[in-house]
């Protein structure tokens, strides 16, 4: 819990720099951010030299980070702040996030509640919310005299039992889809 965001950055750096780890999008966004929204961590000048398509990916993260170690506390976090918004997968999987999560059993930035999506998206949803949408329009907009469309109305009066009978059989196939894994 005493390791600062300098140290971090030490020791991450090799996992960080590694093959494929970042992108180039992905870094240049980072450095986009701290140029941009923090110009006393960089210079347009210096931006211009770690974003410079001519060199390596590789050597320029390199000088970046050594950089920002020479920079001092604030702008290492800064970076980590940046490494988050622009590649949240690989700021979780930092060696140095598991060390503090290992040493103390708690995460330095717990402060984000982590929810993940199942595999169809949030259309799953919007389909279930609509459906169900749509049938408490119908059920409002059906005229509470019982002469008119009595049919209609008996039909919708059990449409909740018969659609959770189809319903409830989908549900648990895409559960057991879910927990039986890829």
């Amino acid at each position: 819990s005493d390791q600062t965001y300098c140290d971090r950055l030490v020791q991450d750096m090799p996992f960080l720099t590694d093959h494929g780890r970042l992108s180039e999008q992905q870094v240049d966004k980072i450095i986009l951010q701290l140029n941009r929204y923090y110009p006393q961590i960089l210079t347009n000048k210096e931006a211009e030299k770690f974003r410079n398509p001519r060199a390596a990916l590789r050597v320029r993260l390199c000088n970046l980070l050594s950089h920002l170690q020479r920079s001092g506390e604030r702008d290492c976090q800064e970076f980590y702040r940046a490494l988050y918004i622009h590649a949240q997968p690989l700021h979780s999987c930092l060696p140095s996030r598991h060390a503090l999560q290992n040493s103390d059993g708690t995460e330095l930035d717990s402060g984000v509640e982590k929810w993940e999506l199942s595999d169809r998206g949030p259309l799953g949803f919007l389909a279930c919310l609509s459906v169900a949408a749509g049938l408490a329009l119908l059920m409002y907009c059906c005229p509470p005299d019982p002469k008119v469309l009595p049919k209609a109305r008996r039909v919708l009066g059990f449409s909740p039992v018969i659609i959770e009978r189809h319903v409830s059989r989908y549900l648990l196939t895409f559960l057991a889809s879910n927990l039986g894994g890829p």
